[in-house]
């Protein structure tokens, strides 16, 4: 599916969420949220020294968005990443990792979510095309 105008809105509030807190190996990808209530949440991932510790910026932004007023679901979410000094390029549209689309399907199976796309640029597809057999428990 084409971009939006929202969508690229949202693109752009993750990108300055980011360009805001970028420290290089620390904070290198934001995300922001768009809430099916119309509330756009952003946040950056959560590096730590033990590789366990570290949360990816789409789980600070659900989990910022359901403190601030609860679960009103997702609508569209995109993640970007900030390059590190002396990369090439510019903040780009990067996919959710495999545990961030469970966590996002658990939390809306009906979102939106922004990928790239190689050259044609980013695009959106829904949760359940990114996460097809979405596990769940007790089914077999």
């Amino acid at each position: 599916m084409k971009l939006t105008e929202k969508d690229k809105e949202l693109i752009a509030a993750a990108a300055q969420a980011i360009k805001a807190r970028y420290r290089n190996d620390w904070q290198e990808v934001g995300a922001a949220l768009l809430t099916r209530d119309g509330r756009v949440v952003v946040g950056v991932n959560l590096d730590a020294y033990v590789g366990r510790g570290a949360v990816c910026a789409e789980a600070v932004a659900i989990g910022t968005a359901l403190t601030a007023k609860g679960d009103q679901g997702i609508d569209t979410i995109v993640a970007v990443r900030h390059p590190k000094p002396g990369e090439e390029g510019d903040i780009a549209v990067v996919s959710p990792c495999g545990a961030c689309r469970e966590l996002i399907h658990d939390y809306d199976a009906k979102a939106r979510v922004i990928v790239p796309n190689g050259r044609q640029g980013p695009e959106v597809t829904t949760i359940g095309e990114l996460l097809p057999n979405k596990y769940r428990r007790g089914l077999l």
